[in-house]
């Protein structure tokens, strides 16, 4: 067992050092900063494949003093969202919709869970997610468990590599809100992706007008 662990351990720290850092300048996230009018809380996303039903991907947004969405190891990339080591700024109400839309379609859909904080922990999530660092690939739910353990009222998560786990331990909490998101779109992306950043960039220059 203890050698388990340690190469779990060593596992965990080689993933580590290979992960891409990435770190916007500070004047573009504070010029992003967005908070939506709602109660203080924590979303939880679980991407699930449809045909197995395993979990494929965690993300974790956080509505404190500001929004933003920890996606740890993930694809999701958008030019106008500053991003600090898996950390995206600016996550208004079309960014969020996107970001959902982006991960579910034909072959996977999206499990979101909200769950109302107090302020104080809202705020705490977000300075842990800023102080996490970049996350390797395969390790996005081992990230996001990190971080909500960590948190008062999440200490009954459980560290695990596996996407339902989280989705079984947020489910088991007293209030939380649950929504599925589905999509017919194929797996490739990228044309979806191309067409969100042109309409973005059209309501930009409209705006300067």
């Amino acid at each position: 067992m203890k050698r388990l662990a340690f190469l779990l351990s060593t596992l965990l720290l080689l993933s580590a050092c290979g992960a891409q850092s990435v770190w916007t300048p500070d004047e573009a996230v504070a010029r992003a900063a967005y908070r939506h009018d709602s109660p203080p809380s924590l979303t939880i996303y679980t991407v699930v494949n449809n045909g197995s039903g395993s979990g494929a991907h965690s993300g974790l947004m956080i509505n404190g003093s500001q929004r933003v969405l920890f996606d740890p190891a993930g694809t999701f990339s958008v030019n106008v969202v500053p991003e600090r080591n898996d950390v995206h700024y600016g996550i208004t109400e079309r960014i969020r919709e996107f970001y959902e839309l982006f991960h579910a379609r034909e072959t996977f859909h999206v499990i979101a869970q909200e769950v109302q904080v107090s302020p104080e922990v809202a705020e705490l999530a977000i300075r842990k997610v800023e102080n996490y660092g970049a996350v390797s690939k395969a390790m996005c739910t081992i990230a996001v468990t990190d971080v909500l353990q960590g948190l008062p009222g999440f200490e009954h998560v459980r560290r695990k590599w596996t996407p339902n786990t989280l989705t079984e331990d947020i489910a088991s909490m007293e209030g939380v809100v649950t929504r599925t998101i589905y999509d017919d779109d194929g797996d490739d992306k990228s044309i979806v992706l191309q067409e969100f950043q042109a309409a973005i960039a059209r309501s930009l220059a409209q705006q300067e007008e």
